[in-house]
């Protein structure tokens, strides 16, 4: 009994002295809001964020005027950028996150495919802070944050949608006598006008292509078709590329390139680009994302946009995919990391300073609406790539662990043969999808 008395005499005395202690600190010197790590956040005294992004020094600069636009709005949050080039940039962050060292690790990344690194249990889950801010996600275009989640919760925020759409050179389209296309061009209408807008020497050689378009955006013209890559691009337990809909489609672009209305994958890398050979005007139309532009304005070229043309009876259809703003689990900032994230995925935030730089697309649909759709600048029909991004969803790649090892091992190589004309795809796709079909089944899909 005199020992319970006495323990609550002591209590007593302790609370006093933490309460006359407390108060005894001045109002100046009163610590801020800790974040995650423990450390205090003030402008006196900022917590520190590494933020690790890829590209060019061009590209590098464009990130850090988004910091300082961050730092001036947020005084408490100091922000040092990581940079690699794009060859670099996944093993060296893969070695960094290996290291295990809190002080290495970035706390604010930009990455593709956020599932993969998900599953290795490098990234922090999102759904809480989401919930706890009350931060709207459905802002975000139809599928687009599909891409950034793993079993269901989401690990990061897209940065922008890879829009797909038809660049066309009006200069060429009035030579040629070729009507500008418009959004109710078939894949017909695509034929024909491709044909007239194809130039050749006399000895056969194309000098003048109507279509230059990277291999790899394949997937458009399956999905436009109705077909599909795999059965299920979650959760897949086969390959579907050599199914009527998508080898009918896949004819379809080969045959452009055997007809020399496209180029060839080689051909267009060896020229530069798509981004060169329109501006060169060795083809008429590209189909390709806004990162062009920019490049197109600064050329003053004479070129509008449009949706890309679909086949009779079809879709429009567009890959909701972009690399995302991501969080490392091993961050010591993690509370700072979310309002820098959460930032940098605002209308009013880094979307806006991005998109006013003419650098993206914008995830998030509330910007494009308030700020793509607004600008004073090419392409007049900003419309399309709008009209493209509400066709987004899941289709134009895995939303699985697996896909990127999948698809660089066995779907590309092989389509890439269809590419330079190696063979045919009634020949290569069916025995692709045995290739695929085994790899599955090797990895244990479908998932139960």
């Amino acid at each position: 009994m005199q020992k319970s008395r006495l323990f609550v005499l002591l209590s007593a005395l302790l609370v006093m002295a933490f309460v006359v202690g407390a108060c005894a600190v001045p109002a100046a010197q009163a610590p801020a809001a800790s974040t995650s790590g423990g450390q205090a956040a003030s402008a006196a005294n900022p917590v520190t964020l590494t933020w690790a992004v890829w590209g060019s020094p061009e590209e590098v600069a464009s990130h850090q005027a988004v910091a300082d636009v961050f730092t001036k709005e947020h005084p408490e949050i100091k922000i040092e950028i990581w940079s690699q080039p794009w060859n670099d940039y996944f093993t060296k962050i893969k070695t960094l996150w290996a290291s295990g060292d809190a002080k290495s690790i970035p706390d604010v990344a930009f990455l593709w495919p956020t599932p993969s690194y998900a599953a290795q249990g490098v990234l922090e889950n999102l759904d809480p802070y989401i919930e706890k801010s009350g931060y709207k996600i459905d802002d975000y275009w139809p599928g687009l944050l599909e891409s950034a989640k793993f079993d269901g919760h989401v690990y990061g925020f897209p940065r922008d949608i890879d829009v797909g759409v038809l660049y066309y050179n009006k200069d060429i389209f009035k030579e040629a006598g070729v009507d500008l296309p418009t959004d109710k061009w078939t894949w017909d209408d695509l034929l024909a006008a491709a044909e007239k807008l194809t130039k050749k020497d006399a000895n056969g050689k194309v000098t003048r292509y109507a279509l230059a378009m990277e291999g790899g955006k394949y997937d458009k013209w399956v999905n436009q078709n109705g077909g599909a890559l795999l059965d299920d691009m979650r959760n897949p337990s086969k390959c579907t590329m050599a199914d009527q809909p998508a080898m009918d489609a896949i004819k379809f672009f080969t045959g452009m390139m055997d007809k020399g209305y496209a180029m060839r994958d080689a051909d267009l890398s060896a020229a530069g680009g798509d981004q060169a050979v329109f501006q060169s005007g060795q083809a008429a139309m590209i189909i390709q994302n806004t990162s062009r532009v920019s490049a197109f304005n600064a050329a003053k070229m004479n070129y509008d946009v449009q949706v890309v043309p679909i086949p009779k009876g079809g879709k429009r259809f567009n890959a909701a995919g972009g690399a995302a703003w991501v969080m490392s689990a091993g961050s010591d900032n993690k509370d700072a990391a979310w309002t820098f994230i959460s930032w940098l995925q605002s209308t009013g935030g880094g979307e806006k300073v991005y998109t006013d730089r003419g650098e993206i697309f914008p995830a998030l649909q509330s910007t494009a609406n308030e700020d793509f759709l607004k600008q004073d600048q090419p392409p007049t029909n900003r419309q399309a790539v709008v009209t493209e991004a509400s066709a987004s969803g899941v289709g134009g790649f895995g939303y699985f662990p697996d896909w990127d090892e999948l698809n660089s091992s066995i779907m590309s190589p092989a389509t890439s043969k269809l590419w330079s004309g190696e063979g045919k795809p009634e020949d290569i796709l069916p025995e692709m999808c045995k290739q695929v079909d085994q790899f599955l089944k090797d990895k244990g899909y479908p998932k139960s």
